[in-house]
């Protein structure tokens, strides 16, 4: 296993400096956010004009690309397609589910242009509240047909690239947990190209235990996000989970932290990991309300760095 960023935290440097900060911070990998509102990469631009300054500035580094990803135009595939999707691109429902199929075959094809195995992103989901069986008893079930409908032709567009489309389950997506990651892998007929991001944050925030996520689906995971999550116990009585307002809100009954300040036991995440061959990147994506960007970083990088595992299991030799 390696130690691994995303780069959201880093935006506030310019890429080179970025990049370097990263590889000062001792992470190893890096991943690379490649939609439009991306201040670090141009996916059009990069297609067009090549990736010869990118890699020259990662091979000075040392850093290697875990993953790009793309999870904002991704949300367009399903929606929701009103105005809460329109910061990401504005035009009809059918204009923006178009939208995301594109951009999400073209980061496939930089990925594979960039010998770089893993494009993370979401799908959306046309209401996630509909996980509550009313007004409309069925209406989750209602959304599966538009899931295997839209994501089918983008999953054979990645598998003609030999590049996996790793989904990462989060509240308002069509996969959020255990159960529905499950059956978006029956409606896509286990398709090879499809793998998960597993984001151990927001399962918690989903009401799940994301070691059993990895028990049952470990072999699909194919990159990690390295956040934790927290009840505030004392704000919880109040807010609950589901508390609105903004994420640095202080009276919210859940946040997201980075590893080692939430509730996470990352010693059995890992070793789950490891048991089901998980052999890649831990990501920190630092979303910690409560700690500035690289001190952030810092206290993620130090909890989990003693932690990383790095050979396979022997067989029994006692």
């Amino acid at each position: 296993m390696k130690l691994g960023v995303c780069a959201q935290a880093l935006y506030g440097l310019p890429r080179p400096d970025a990049l370097g900060r990263a590889a000062d911070l001792g992470f190893e990998a890096v991943e690379l956010p490649v939609d439009a509102r991306s201040p670090f990469m141009d996916l059009d631009a990069l297609l067009r004009d090549g990736t010869e300054e990118l890699e020259r500035q990662l091979r000075d580094t040392g850093l290697e690309v875990s993953a790009l990803s793309n999870h904002q135009e991704g949300q367009l595939l399903l929606g929701p397609h009103g105005e809460d999707t329109d910061p990401i691109f504005t035009g009809t429902p059918a204009e923006k589910s178009a939208r995301a199929a594109e951009r999400l075959v073209a980061s496939a094809e930089l990925a594979r242009r960039m010998g770089v195995g893993t494009v993370l992103a979401f799908t959306g989901c046309e209401d996630y509240s509909r996980w509550f069986p009313w007004p409309l008893p069925d209406g989750y079930e209602r959304m599966a047909g538009p899931f295997r409908d839209r994501l089918l032709p983008i999953l054979d567009e990645y598998a003609a690239r030999d590049v996996t489309l790793a989904l990462e389950c989060h509240p308002r997506q069509f996969a959020y947990n255990l159960e529905t990651a499950r059956w978006a892998l029956e409606l896509v007929d286990g398709h090879p190209a499809l793998g998960f991001n597993l984001d151990p944050a927001n399962l918690l925030l989903a009401g799940m235990d994301p070691v059993e996520f990895v028990a049952d689906l470990g072999t699909r995971i194919r990159h990690v996000h390295a956040k934790d999550g927290q009840l505030v116990r004392r704000h919880a009585g109040r807010s609950g989970l589901l508390a609105h307002g903004p994420w640095d809100r202080p009276g919210r009954g859940f946040r997201f932290r980075v590893p080692g300040w939430g509730d996470l036991d990352w010693r059995e995440l890992i070793t789950e990991l490891h048991v089901a061959g998980y052999r890649g990147v831990l990501s920190v994506e630092h979303e910690d309300p409560t700690m500035g960007r690289t001190e952030g970083l810092v206290q993620a990088a130090a909890h989990l760095r003693p932690l990383l595992l790095h050979e396979a299991p022997d067989a029994p030799f006692w």
